[in-house]
């Protein structure tokens, strides 16, 4: 439900990821005596993030830009909110999105029906298979899930999802094969910084 309309924003960052490549330009014909520059990656500053109302934190490389989508469902409009980070020259997107349900539909079904209904959107709208899946809780005990999955392109997408208070969190990185192998600890980092921050 809540994953419909953020692939778009997903698969657009990552195409305009891939698309930051170097212009080619012709060779001069000068032969340089100094030595050539070798350029360096630019090294995010990675920064704990609180977002307005203050119920969760993680780290983050860098303020993540902001969006606020409105989904209509049957249970009435659903306000999501988007949190994501890219690097720069990096083919990797970090994203936190959440969503609030009303109280009726929270008592009604349970979370791990959820976490089924993200899950099986995420993969039905991605056509992606699922590569792992297991069940998690948050450092405050609340209930959650991590999914693995892959989508025709390659693309992979690690998705921890928590169900806290009536609102779904959904902490995910997206990158691709050869990224996910040079930044798997940062990844993994990344992940295990999101805390749910509990409501006084």
């Amino acid at each position: 439900m809540t994953i419909r309309r953020l692939l778009p924003l997903m698969a657009a960052i990552l195409v305009l990821s891939v698309s930051t490549g170097v212009e080619a330009r012709p060779a001069k014909n000068r032969v340089s005596q100094s030595k050539p520059k070798v350029s360096q990656p630019v090294q995010p500053k990675w920064k704990v993030f609180t977002p307005p109302d203050k119920r969760f934190t993680v780290l983050m490389p860098g303020i993540p830009k902001t969006e606020t989508q409105i989904q209509k469902t049957q249970m009435g409009e659903i306000q999501l909110q988007i949190f994501v980070a890219q690097p720069p020259k990096q083919d990797v997107a970090y994203l936190v999105t959440y969503n609030d349900f009303p109280d009726s539909y929270g008592q009604m079904v349970t979370p791990q029906e959820i976490f089924n209904n993200a899950q099986n959107m995420a993969l039905r709208t991605t056509q992606s298979y699922l590569v792992k899946q297991r069940n998690i809780r948050s450092s405050n005990g609340h209930p959650g899930r991590e999914i693995e999955y892959i989508n025709p392109g390659g693309k992979i997408t690690k998705n921890r999802m928590y169900f806290a208070e009536g609102r779904l969190y959904q902490v995910m990185v997206m990158t691709t094969k050869k990224q996910e192998k040079t930044l798997n600890k940062t990844m993994t980092g990344y992940l295990n910084s999101f805390q749910v921050i509990l409501r006084n």
